[in-house]
């Protein structure tokens, strides 16, 4: 802890253990691993600038499971929420409204996942998740200095649910759309380092959170997934890193226990499952980011949920819950994924491309805008480079996330859990 407090200002008696003192510091507010993730794409564009310090902290949050082991991989200064909103700092940085107007420091809020795809119903309340009162101006908080938007289209959306904040909006872009473009060339190494042979299909089944996801389906779901593993297919499952964190790592697991013993591979949430959806020969989704980014991979989609009252009608989400065939519990799963992909050649430059589209509308220039942005509410120049969207690290293969799961839920393992 004595190290952590040299960042208090009023500790004057611990500044002599600063080694650069007077740096601008930026306060990165992660209340979950979703949050943290996409954080992460915007303080790497403070990298190797010795003018600013970083320092994360981690607000009460009910989906906050795992949140301590990522700040363990990335290494960086920790302060106690309780401790840092005590303090003041140069720039803060949220993915998400909970606890923030606590915070002593100009505010940029980001979206924590593709466009504004969810509505939430609070009541005879209905809002469009992340663009409401409620979301930016969180207990009443003054107006951020900045609210980031992915496409210029959310500028409509905006003006509707909270019209006081167009002052404030930017049109910035959206990284996890600039980094999976930038790494589609690299498709055969990922599916290489996944250990996929020549041939081999991979189906990707992803879920976002909540009862109409495709988790929330997963009892009638999982006995479908068993009969596409295969000699020439493999299966991984992506889960919404709330669901790990609402149920508990070791409930997930020990529900897909027999998928993994069958031979399907589960991502865990801290792993990085855009090179496995750039990999995947086709997807099976819902109205989560996760799907809505598997529209840039040029892969079939089949929609396993869709639920109509919790998707945003102006978002592309809608599009695709349009667009995309809905599985079906009176045909085989191999026999609709046939379907799905002589469909969407058919249909892809007509529709499924626009839909992609409508993920930001300053594509390959969330790097730039960004750092723009950062710099300008830190009244500093910014670096003399230019920033480069790297591709995506290799992932490891999928046999070892299976191997890791099943020594920890085999059935030696005494949990109770058959074989």
């Amino acid at each position: 802890m004595t190290a952590l407090r040299v960042f208090e200002g009023r500790q004057h008696q611990l500044r002599e253990w600063l080694t650069l003192p007077g740096r601008k510091r930026v306060l990165v507010v992660v209340h979950t691993v979703t949050y943290g993730k996409r954080l992460q794409e915007v303080c790497c564009l403070l990298e190797s600038d010795l003018r600013v310090q970083v320092v994360f902290t981690a607000p009460p949050h009910p989906f906050s499971d795992g949140v301590a082991r990522l700040f363990e991989r990335l290494g960086g200064a920790v302060l106690p929420w309780e401790e840092a909103v005590r303090m003041e700092f140069d720039l803060a940085l949220a993915a998400g409204p909970r606890g923030v107007e606590q915070v002593r420091a100009p505010l940029i809020m980001l979206p924590h996942g593709a466009n504004f795809l969810k509505r939430v119903t609070e009541g005879a309340d209905t809002r469009v998740a992340g663009l409401g009162r409620q979301d930016l101006r969180p207990g009443g908080r003054a107006l951020p200095a900045a609210v980031v938007l992915p496409h210029r289209d959310d500028l409509a959306g905006l003006a509707h649910s909270c019209p006081e904040a167009l002052p404030v909006a930017t049109v910035v872009g959206d990284p996890v759309h600039d980094r999976m473009v930038a790494s589609l060339p690299r498709r055969g190494a990922y599916r290489r380092a996944l250990g996929l042979d020549k041939g081999q299909k991979l189906i990707a089944v992803v879920s976002t959170w909540g009862s109409g996801s495709s988790f929330g389906a997963i009892e009638a779901l999982l006995p479908r997934l068993l009969e596409l593993v295969g000699r020439n297919r493999k299966v991984a499952v992506l889960v919404h890193p709330n669901v790990w964190s609402g149920h508990g790592a070791w409930q997930v697991r020990a529900w897909l226990a027999q998928c993994v013993r069958r031979g399907v591979a589960v991502v865990p949430p801290e792993a990085d499952w855009r090179s496995v959806l750039i990999a995947a020969d086709a997807i099976i989704g819902d109205h989560g980011s996760v799907t809505l980014y598997g529209t840039l991979t040029g892969v079939p989609i089949l929609l396993a949920a869709s639920p109509e009252q919790e998707i945003n009608p102006a978002s592309p989400a809608a599009a695709l819950a349009r667009t995309a065939p809905a599985l079906s519990a009176a045909h085989s799963l191999k026999s609709q994924l046939a379907y799905a992909a002589s469909e969407y050649h058919r249909q892809h430059r007509r529709e499924y491309a626009p839909i992609a589209a409508r993920i930001t509308s300053e594509p390959g220039r969330f790097s730039r805008n960004m750092r723009r942005l950062l710099y300008g509410l830190l009244g500093l120049g910014q670096p003399a480079h230019p920033v480069p969207t790297l591709p995506l690290p290799l992932p490891p293969p999928l046999a070892a996330w299976s191997a890791a799961s099943s020594d920890r839920y085999g059935p030696d393992t005494g949990t109770g859990v058959s074989a």
